[in-house]
């Protein structure tokens, strides 16, 4: 039965399309305009990963560094990998717990957030972001939330409690629905500094797929969300992110597709759950790029 639902769920991935919403959100498909390589693949200890950033260039050996994670239950570990997937350096977070890491931003080179926001069912209450400081050895910062406008489901399969992408731009943290209850995405923002908030719902966007991670440009100029087998960029505003200016769905199936970051104003690197690792690159001129 297992293997079926395996099955099934490669079979959705492969055959996924743009169709819905470049017609219902504006995104259109640029597809041919990308090239996609695989570069690398990350083993063990990552072997589960959930979320990645860009660290830069190693002056060494001229390769992209990262740091990633692995999801639910495993080590409360930051890992610096290699873009070719090689584990270079490690970072515990001292005092978290990996209830369900599903992403990671970054502040420049000064600090990481951690998302702890994993909600399958739709149980948990309150989550948690750690925000773990890379300029000193201090503890993490707690940042919780929970949400106003999501009410405990009553069916664990179907509801908007659940996030699996986080992005940090200008002190603020957005939060985006893995789209487990109908086919709109919800962004929720809050202050990207210790403290406990109650965060509803700021924008939201039709998208047939499920969000599993988020990344924003290094110039500030768009945001990305990867879902099971597609991409989707969007422009940023003056005052900060909203689903008001989509730029593209990419169509780019590549197994269960969990993590993405930026590497330039233009390139990404995704990552799925096995640890295989993709580069994105434009080939040609497209719209808003």
């Amino acid at each position: 039965m297992h293997s079926f639902l395996i099955f099934l769920f490669t079979m959705k991935v492969a055959l996924c399309s743009c169709k819905t919403e470049a017609k219902r959100s504006g995104l259109t498909r640029q597809r041919s305009f990308y090239k996609v390589s695989r570069i690398g693949h990350l083993t063990n200890p990552v072997n589960e990963c959930s979320g990645i950033v860009y660290r830069g260039i190693d002056p060494a050996t001229g390769l992209r560094l990262f740091w990633t994670h692995n999801d639910s239950g495993g080590r409360s570990v930051l890992y610096g990998v290699t873009e070719k997937g090689r584990l270079v350096d490690s970072l515990v977070v001292a005092g978290a717990v990996n209830t369900d890491w599903e992403d990671i931003a970054a502040k420049d080179s000064t600090a990481l957030f951690i998302g702890d926001i994993g909600n399958n069912a739709g149980s948990r209450e309150s989550l948690t972001i750690y925000r773990q400081p890379l300029t000193s050895p201090a503890l993490p910062e707690r940042i919780t939330f929970r949400y106003a406008d999501a009410a405990k489901p009553a069916d664990p399969q179907r509801h908007n409690r659940d996030s699996e992408a986080l992005i940090q731009l200008n002190g603020q943290l957005y939060v985006f629905s893995k789209n487990r209850s109908g086919h709109f995405v919800r962004m929720y923002r809050m202050p990207a500094k210790a403290g406990s908030y109650t965060v509803t719902a700021q924008d939201s966007v039709y998208l047939k797929s499920m969000v599993t991670g988020g990344a924003v440009s290094p110039d500030g100029r768009q945001f990305a969300l990867v879902s099971y087998g597609k991409v989707f960029l969007f422009a940023i505003a003056p005052d900060g992110l909203t689903f008001k200016q989509p730029i593209a769905c990419l169509r780019i199936p590549r197994g269960q597709t969990e993590a993405i970051c930026y590497v330039s104003p233009t390139e990404l690197v995704m990552a799925n759950e096995k640890g295989k690792l993709f580069l994105i690159r434009p080939e040609r001129s497209a719209k808003s790029l």
